[in-house]
């Protein structure tokens, strides 16, 4: 998607995930998570495409303003392992310079190549959090993405599911420090990385006895042709999840969103709200203003 998501085109295309966020999934918040290196012009210099990538946050910042759409929007720009670290660095400033349109970073990429830049990129991450930045990053997605050397440097583990699956001891590290898991469950599917259910079950199982707080994500809606209430449906269908424990994740992710405004969820939001006007509407019927 990088060479048709132009300057020219990013509006377009941000509208109508904004649209669809809001109309077909009913969002209240949104990361946009990408890469603004791979937004520029390839046939420019690599110093110009690094000036032209503060172009890219403010045209995708400026065209999430849809007001027929209201949905609390920010950006996660993404380093990435085909970048060399000059690039990287450069994406780790650019989110530090734009407070109003970014909220974090991650690091992209396939994971089979962390091995050999992992000093890198732990160089990288402590950068970033020295210049406030929120970070996630993809990390424990497949067996050859298992790194607990970049994990105390995360807020947030992208996928992180070979963790329960594979080194359940880290749990109770990833707890006390408060992070939380990014399950993706169509893509494990599609990529290969699951082979059952059952896999997908035990997840979340081992999570929930760990105390680990875990937010369910369509990784690429477009790509996968798959909207979060999919994925919700998907996991009760299977019993894979009750209610409750569904509801739970749902309010894990906006207490682990990086731009969230608000100490609490949306329910929790309209909840009080109509307490608010019941108790209003009570106190004008007993005549007392």
């Amino acid at each position: 998607m990088e060479s048709v998501q132009t300057p020219q085109t990013l509006p377009y295309f941000i509208f109508r995930l904004i649209r669809g966020a809001y109309i077909f999934e009913n969002l209240a918040y949104l990361e946009l998570r990408y890469t603004p290196y791979l937004r520029t012009d390839p046939q420019r210099s690599q110093s110009d495409r690094i000036e032209q990538m503060a172009d890219i946050v403010k045209t995708v910042g400026l065209a999430c303003q849809v007001p027929e759409y209201p949905i609390v929007t920010s950006q996660i720009l993404c380093m990435h392992t085909r970048l060399p670290y000059t690039v990287n660095r450069a994406i780790v400033d650019l989110a530090a310079s734009f407070p109003e349109f970014v909220c974090g970073i991650d690091l992209a990429g396939g994971d089979s190549v962390y091995g050999d830049r992992l000093r890198e990129f732990i160089d990288l991450y402590a950068y970033a959090r020295d210049r406030g930045l929120k970070t996630t990053g993809h990390l424990y997605e497949t067996v050859n993405g298992c790194y607990p050397e970049l994990l105390p440097y995360l807020q947030r583990i992208g996928h992180g599911i070979q963790i329960p699956l594979r080194y359940p001891e880290l749990l109770k590290d990833v707890a006390a420090a408060g992070q939380c898991l990014e399950v993706c469950p169509t893509t494990y599917f599609q990529t290969g990385t699951l082979e059952s259910y059952e896999q997908l079950r035990l997840i979340f199982e081992r999570c929930f006895e760990a105390g680990v707080d875990v937010a369910i994500c369509t990784d690429n809606a477009g790509l996968h042709n798959v909207r979060l209430p999919f994925e919700y449906e998907n996991l009760l269908t299977y019993d894979i999840l009750n209610f409750k424990e569904l509801q739970a994740c749902q309010e894990a992710a906006f207490r682990h969103a990086f731009a969230w405004p608000h100490p609490q969820p949306p329910t929790l939001l309209l909840s009080n709200l109509l307490q608010s006007n019941s108790a209003q509407t009570a106190l004008a019927g007993c005549g007392i203003q």
